[in-house]
Formats: structure tokens, sequence, C-alpha cells
């Protein structure tokens, strides 16, 4: 089996799937997400988004998407400091792309007091500006491992041995889709390669080029895919990818190289570290102006939350921003071109 299958099919399941049976998000899960650390991040992020809608006019009919929304918690906080911008919520037709069923009840909660549509995927989002977040949304994405055999490379596969799954390789087969990589890779280098995150960025990109609009794309990763990144979590712990099908996150590092290379005809930003993003958009502002209303154990943990998000030892380094916009027009706040 090939490890995009099997990503796929733990992950997505209709009854035994990770994301489709289950709430994975939070301290009773198994990760948090930035959303989940502070109210700042969704607010931070719903601004930034807000500011793009008016430096490209104030359309008045959008699409404000994201892509893999959790529980909701990151669209809620955006709405609500929203709230602030004259228009931008009239203006907004909301839409969520979620598969889990269980996840979209989640959100319903969250987003209760809005009128909010779900779809299954990007290509049945409206035909109109579009401004969408996909915070840690491509790391769940399945790939493609391949090991550089040579001048040609083989394929790590998941099979059977003693009744437990186990990683092989596939035979020494030309690669073409990766004659780009024989320049700085050398034999037993690993690269990762992910098919649905280029169809679902060129589909976006797309989008955005034809009505205007703008995507935040947030996740942990680099500019170009080098070495093993697939990993899996479970009850806020490493664990072995292969000993708990369906009952452990599985992701992988976000090749954004890969991605820009779909994003044509809309143009990408460069590619920026969470916490400097943050802290252009006015996190550390945000964060003193709400803990002039706190105290005790509640600043300490808020004083954490705005650590772990910005700083380079934490998420401000590990995680990446990249940006979508139409061409004439300009970035998102806090992305440069």
């Amino acid at each position: 089996m090939r490890l995009d299958d099997y990503m796929t099919t733990c992950l997505l399941h209709p009854t035994l799937g990770y994301y489709t049976t289950q709430d994975p998000f939070g301290q009773t899960g198994d990760f948090i997400t930035a959303p989940e650390i502070s109210q700042m991040f969704g607010e931070l992020i719903g601004l930034c988004l807000a500011q793009k809608w008016l430096s490209d006019g104030a359309p008045d009919r959008f699409t404000l998407a994201e892509l893999g929304p959790g529980r909701g918690t990151l669209m809620a906080d955006a709405l609500r400091a929203c709230r602030a911008v004259p228009g931008f919520a009239d203006a907004a037709q909301i839409v969520l792309i979620e598969a889990s069923p269980a996840l979209q009840a989640q959100q319903r909660k969250a987003l209760s007091r809005y009128d909010v549509t779900w779809i299954d995927r990007t290509t049945r989002l409206p035909d109109q500006p579009l401004y969408l977040i996909a915070n840690e949304f491509f790391d769940a994405l399945p790939i493609r491992q391949f090991i550089r055999d040579e001048n040609n490379w083989r394929e790590c596969q998941i099979g059977l041995q003693d009744g437990a799954f186990q990683m092989g390789l596939g035979a020494a087969l030309p690669q073409p889709s990766l004659a780009h990589r024989m320049n700085d890779t050398k034999d037993g280098d690993v690269v990762e390669t992910c098919a649905a995150g280029i169809t679902i960025l060129n589909s976006i990109a797309t989008r955005i080029d034809t009505y205007g609009g703008a995507a935040l794309i947030i996740d942990y990763g680099d500019w170009r895919s080098l070495g093993d990144t697939f990993q899996a979590l479970q009850d806020h712990q490493s664990v072995d990818p292969l000993a708990s099908p369906g009952h452990a996150d599985l992701t992988a590092h976000v090749d954004f190289e890969g991605l820009a290379t779909a994003a044509a005809p809309a143009l990408f930003t460069k590619l920026t570290p969470q916490g400097v993003f943050l802290e252009r958009l006015g996190v550390t502002a945000r964060a003193q102006n709400l803990a002039n209303a706190l105290n005790g154990p509640a600043l300490d943990a808020h004083i954490t939350a705005h650590r772990r998000l910005t700083h380079p030892a934490e998420m401000g380094n590990l995680f990446k921003v990249m940006g979508l916009y139409q061409n004439g027009k300009p970035p998102p706040p806090g992305l440069e071109p």
C-alpha cells in the first residue's frame, strides 16, 4: 500500500477514520492548534483578511472560507474581531470546508449565531471574491515518500509482516516529477510529495485570480521538502505512525515550494515565520491590552500563550505563513511580495 493511501484510510475512513469519528483537538485530544492556544491568533487572522478586503475595494459580496476549521474556534474569533470593520460581516458568506461530521457538529456550536454553509471540497466554493484561511490543513493531506537510489527513486510503501504493518521500499524506478530534485539530493535522501495539496492550492489560486481575494496558508514546514517528516501524535506524544491506525493524527511537514508552484496565475508571498507575521499584525500590543484585565494564573497562562505562538524556539519559527493574492492587488497585511 502506498503511504498516501494509508494516510487517507486512517484519517478519513467513513466509520473508522481518525477525523471522522472523534474530536482530536485541545487538552483532552491529541494536539492543540494555535486558535486553541489563544484568541489572539484568530482575531489577528480575521483582521488581516478584513484589511485586505478593504484594500481590495470592499467587495459587497464575498466568501469567507476556512479549510479544515477544527472546532470553529478560529473562525469564531476572527468574526468577533471583525465586528469592528463596518460592512465586513454583512458582505461575508461564511463557508467551511469540512469532511468530518463529528467536527461539523463542533463547528455548528461555535458558530451558532452565524449563517454558515458547509462544503466538502474547494471546487464547490461560490463564484465570487474569496478570502480563505488554511491553518494546519495541508500538513494532514496524504503524502508519498521517495528515497533516491542513484538516478532512480524507490517509493516507501506499507505492508504486513508477522501480522503487523511495516515500512518497505518499492523497486528503483525513474520519477519524472522528481527530475528537478536530482541536483539537490544524494543517494538515500528522502523527498515527500503531496499531489492533493497541489490540486487544492491550484483550485484556490484560480478562484482568487478570477474573482479576487486572498488566502493565508499557515502550517509547519519549509520551502523545500527534504527528509522523512511523516509522523503521528496521540495524547500529545509522538507515536509510531503504524501502531494504531485510525487512533492517531498522521501528518507531514508542508513543502511550501510545491504549493507555490501551483499558485499561478495568482501570486504568492514570501514565506514568513508565524512569529514575525503575528508581530507585524500587532500581536504584542493586543497581548498587552488583554493582560490589563488579567492577574494570577490567568495572566501567567496568557503570557505563556503569547510566547508559544511567537517565540522562535516554539511555534514562531516552526510554523510558516504564505499568502495568495490577485495580480495587481496588494498582498495580505504582514506578508511581503
